[in-house]
């Protein structure tokens, strides 16, 4: 069987049973040039490494793709399409680069912000959202297509009853008051979405962004994603646990523990004490 056929089969059958079928369908479509010839049985270390050198992308990208080529090789092997699945070692995960905005670099942005990336910017830093999930908050609800605020219990809720769960997580959330009292004003006044621009939902926010940060002056261009990373980090230096902050901001607790733990007042704490008291 060759790879092409494999992929065919994955994405003709599962591919329909998830949440973002369009993932894998991208995957596909970057793995086949490389791939779509070869033989299941040349799935192997040595043609991954070629593969991530042919690509020529970002680690994190070569491994996305090679993780669908993985589970192609494996939904075939379950479905009898194979009598052997080929495995291989993927790349190593790479190091998180990303840093941490400050609060002034924060107020900056706020300033030269307009009102509804001001609503974006606050939503996804006091909650760590991410970028889809706040761009499709109501404040008002429960709906079935995307996540609400329960302004009465103070309870944000990222994803819609009718919605699928996937790998991203989007679990409730207690709203910190500063954000609760926001919303409450931009319900008041009313507004329907979190992020709304002339009565409607605001669908991207790239372009707004992109001009913020060059108007805010940063001398780094931060990202959308950095507001989760910066919720996270300003949490852990406050003094969250690593179970809170876990569950809080929908992240596992290895990757809190892998990139964040380090900051935390707590870190290393008993074995420091043990050693003074040695000293």
């Amino acid at each position: 069987m060759t790879v092409a056929d494999a992929l065919a089969i994955y994405g003709e059958e599962h591919a329909p049973t998830v949440a973002d079928p369009a993932r894998i369908g991208y995957a596909i479509d970057a793995l086949l040039p490389f791939w779509g010839n070869r033989s299941c049985a040349d799935v192997k270390g040595s043609t991954t490494r070629l593969y991530a050198k042919h690509r020529g992308v970002s680690v994190g990208t070569v491994r996305r793709e090679l993780g669908t080529l993985r589970a192609a090789m494996v939904y075939c092997g379950k479905e009898g399409y194979l009598t052997t699945v080929p495995m291989f070692p993927m790349p190593a995960a790479p190091e998180t680069k990303q840093r941490a905005m400050t609060r002034s670099e924060v107020a900056k942005l706020l300033r030269v912000s307009p009102r509804h990336l001001r609503h974006f910017i606050l939503v996804a830093l006091y909650t760590g959202t991410r970028r889809d999930a706040t761009l499709n908050l109501r404040l008002s609800g429960p709906t079935t297509t995307g996540g609400w605020f329960d302004l009465d219990a103070g309870i944000l809720y990222r994803i819609g009853s009718g919605e699928r769960a996937t790998r991203k997580r989007r679990a409730p959330a207690r709203i910190p008051r500063q954000l609760l009292a926001h919303a409450r004003r931009w319900a008041a006044r009313g507004d329907t979405w979190a992020v709304e621009w002339k009565g409607g939902r605001v669908g991207s926010v790239k372009t707004s962004w992109s001009h913020a940060v060059t108007d805010a002056d940063l001398g780094w261009r931060p990202t959308p994603h950095t507001l989760k990373h910066t919720a996270i980090t300003w949490a852990i230096q406050g003094g969250a646990t690593k179970e809170d902050a876990a569950g809080f901001f929908s992240t596992s607790t290895e990757t809190i523990e892998r990139v964040y733990w380090h900051l935390s007042p707590d870190f290393q704490q008993g074995a420091l004490d043990a050693i003074e008291r040695n000293g």
